[in-house]
């Protein structure tokens, strides 16, 4: 027999008894008793976000959301910056070129943040750029990028700050309002606790006047007809119902919790994966301005990555995640954010240590167990 235990960035665990409430009978989405459990799912969403604006679910990926910030507010020929620091700060760049917009590809090394003088740069350079579009929480590459400062310079500006917070919302301080973030979109699989299949998005005053002159073609991710149907407590086309359904079991257990605690445990985890990686002598992906909702670690030289990935999936039942493009086969990635806790973070070190003596790297047993033990603890004053 094999326990298997998931601790990549996505899907991440989903709790029990979020797995119960979408197990129950499912329901018809045109009812009274379907739109109570919208509504309670969407009042807690507002909450995770730190908004007083709509947040809108989309029966999608995270992508769907990223794909409609386009659509929504752009119109072909319209100038955008995409920060590409990873794979995902690449997506934002071939959405944009796919809808026949302009992007000034601003390119960031794998595993540093943007410099927010950098974005100021371009922005003072090209005064009809109308949108700046970053991640919080790079996942391919484990780092956070400077949001808030970026925000304040597009607040002035005929100009958008757009954020990806699919591993950022519900992991780290991310509040929408206070920071002047006009779009923030997330999804179901990551921090939210829930199998993939939503996608949420929310957008500030100043990013609906955007929609108004917007000429992207868009039809499923029409945001405003959605807007429209989520004031009726319904969604303009089928809803996931199950997935909304355990949706408000998770938000519950997130404000249960409370945002600062849920913030605190991410932290908390965070630091103890980083340290136990520095005591086995491993080097950080970013050391500089690292995530809350993954560590990103170099294997050392000589093991392969992929075979050392596959190993601890396979044969010791941990999902820890690889690396993508040039770092395939350099870096393994563990995820902390969601439902995971203590114990999560001491079973992928040890597994790590195991998989490196496996696969002949030297290593002093318990030395990275030790170093995230001496974290950890704080969990348990």
């Amino acid at each position: 027999m094999k326990k298997r235990y998931l601790l990549a960035p996505g899907p991440t665990p989903v709790p029990e008894s979020t797995l119960l409430a979408m197990a129950s009978p499912i329901i018809h989405h045109r009812t009274p008793q379907f739109s109570a459990i919208f509504k309670e799912a969407a009042g807690l969403l507002r909450y995770v976000f730190q908004t007083e604006e709509d947040v809108i679910m989309l029966a999608a990926s995270g992508t769907g959301a990223m794909e409609a910030s386009i659509t929504n507010l752009f119109s072909p020929g319209d100038e955008v910056v995409a920060v590409n620091g990873g794979k995902f700060g690449e997506r934002w760049g071939k959405l944009s070129e796919a809808y026949g917009l302009k992007v000034h590809w601003l390119q960031v090394e794998w595993g540093k943040a943007v410099e927010a003088g950098a974005v100021k740069k371009l922005l003072d350079k090209n005064p009809g750029i109308k949108g700046v579009l970053t991640q919080a929480s790079e996942t391919s590459t484990t780092v956070a990028h400077p949001v808030k400062e970026i925000a304040a310079l597009t607040r002035d500006r005929d100009c958008l700050t757009i954020v990806d917070g699919i591993t950022a919302v519900g992991v780290f301080d991310v509040p929408m309002d206070s920071w002047g973030i006009d779009v923030l979109v997330s999804g179901s699989q990551k921090a939210f606790m829930l199998p993939p299949g939503l996608a949420f998005i929310s957008l500030s005053k100043k990013a609906w006047k955007f929609r108004e002159s917007s000429k992207c073609p868009r039809f499923y991710f029409d945001l405003a007809k959605e807007r429209k149907n989520l004031g009726k407590d319904t969604t303009a086309y089928t809803p996931a119902v199950s997935l909304i359904t355990g949706l408000k079991e998770s938000l519950r257990l997130i404000k249960e919790e409370g945002l600062e605690k849920v913030f605190a445990r991410h932290d908390r985890l965070a630091r103890a994966a980083r340290a136990a990686s520095l005591a086995l002598g491993l080097k950080l992906l970013a050391p500089e301005s690292p995530s809350n909702a993954a560590t990103g670690i170099y294997v050392p030289d000589g093991v392969d990555g992929e075979k050392l990935v596959k190993f601890i999936r396979d044969e010791m039942g941990v999902t820890l995640a690889g690396g993508q493009d040039h770092l395939k086969g350099r870096i393994l990635r563990i995820a902390h954010l969601g439902f995971t806790d203590t114990f999560d973070i001491i079973i992928a070190v040890s597994a790590i240590e195991m998989a490196l003596h496996k696969f002949g790297h030297k290593v002093k047993f318990g030395s990275g167990v030790a170093a995230a033990e001496e974290i950890l603890k704080e969990g348990y004053r």
